[in-house]
């Protein structure tokens, strides 16, 4: 009997929707191949949704999206919403509701992809930043007081409790362990100043250790790890971090992958529901013509079975995109592929198909 996986989609905006329906074509074709089943339920909120009804999330969607194994996102963002609104209002609070504590990025550069550091290939980009997704500067702890005069201030409190970035820490090993390759794990941080959070992760990121001896370690400062992902990619293998530097450095990291086009993630919690997404945001000026680059989307969908446990599947969709960066497309930009979003869609589908 085969076995049926209720996947939550949530289109979003932009060209959000467009590379959605290229990434479930990939998913309906794999799951055919391999055995598998998947219920799809569809969700329309983001910005398109709040410009209309002022709505940012439905009313119980966090009792339907539980109820879901996972949670397929195309993205979320309007130029017409102010910054901020939809990212607190439904990326952040969906994060902190499902208790989704880590993000999970790949940062793989597959052949035939143009990147932008001399004499780097697919052998020397090949790591993974775990970054904790619920606490940190990203609470939204903070205020103002006096605004609007010449008096005014601003804070903005980084949370760190011990539980969170012990429970990401561990995350990270477990998934060294796993992922077995280099079986090195660097934590990125900044001791040297923010003496009081990266005190506590330190100590807690060494005390871990020593429950994985298998495991190496390292530490670096996040000023120096970005010049070290672009000077040396190679050092790394996995690298765990908090939830600021982590939005920074994966971005980073896409760059030298090739750029957005091509870099996907994973809101995990492990315990719960995870949710997966390209990173490269809803794109508005290319809406509706058909030269979105999908393969992000497609890439997310495959992080999404392996999380799933269809690794194999998983594998085959991986695989499919070496192939078509290899020997089809001419670029990842978009407008400048060779071949339209829906032919791009299509090509894969058929590859792993077979």
């Amino acid at each position: 009997m085969s076995k049926t996986y209720k996947i939550a989609v949530i289109p979003g905006d932009g060209t959000g929707p467009e590379v959605i329906a290229e990434g479930i074509k990939v998913l309906n074709s794999v799951s055919q191949r391999y055995g598998f089943k998947l219920d799809l339920a569809f969700f329309d909120f983001g910005g398109e949704k709040y410009l209309k009804t002022g709505e940012l999330l439905p009313e119980n969607i966090f009792d339907d999206l539980r109820k879901s194994d996972a949670i397929y996102l195309g993205a979320i963002g309007h130029p017409d919403v102010k910054p901020g609104i939809l990212e607190k209002g439904i990326l952040l609070r969906m994060r902190f509701e499902l208790d989704q504590y880590i993000n999970l990025r790949p940062v793989k550069l597959f052949p035939g992809v143009d990147c932008p550091l001399k004499d780097k290939g697919p052998e020397d980009i090949d790591f993974v930043v775990i970054r904790e997704n619920t606490e940190g500067l990203y609470t939204g702890a903070g205020g103002f007081l006096k605004k609007g005069t010449s008096d005014e201030i601003a804070t903005q409190l980084s949370i760190n409790t011990r539980k969170g970035i012990e429970r990401c820490v561990r995350y990270a090993f477990e998934y060294t362990k796993k992922r077995n390759k280099a079986k090195k794990l660097t934590l990125c941080g900044k001791t040297n100043v923010l003496t009081y959070a990266f005190d506590l992760w330190e100590r807690t990121f060494y005390e871990v250790a020593r429950e994985y001896p298998d495991i190496k370690t390292d530490y670096s400062h996040v000023d120096a790890i970005t010049m070290w992902f672009v000077k040396n990619p190679e050092w790394f293998d996995v690298v765990v971090t908090d939830n600021l530097f982590g939005d920074i450095i994966t971005d980073l990291g896409a760059m030298i992958q090739g750029g957005l086009g091509i870099a996907a993630g994973g809101n995990i919690n492990p315990e719960g529901v995870s949710m997966f997404e390209p990173i490269g945001g809803s794109a508005p000026k290319y809406r509706g013509k058909n030269i979105i680059n999908p393969l992000a989307a497609i890439c997310a969908g495959g992080m999404m079975l392996e999380h799933l446990g269809e690794k194999t599947a998983a594998d085959a969709i991986e695989k499919s995109v070496v192939e078509l960066t290899s020997n089809r497309i001419k670029s990842l930009a978009a407008g400048k592929m060779g071949y339209s979003t829906t032919e791009i869609g299509d090509m894969v589908a058929e590859m792993v198909a077979r």
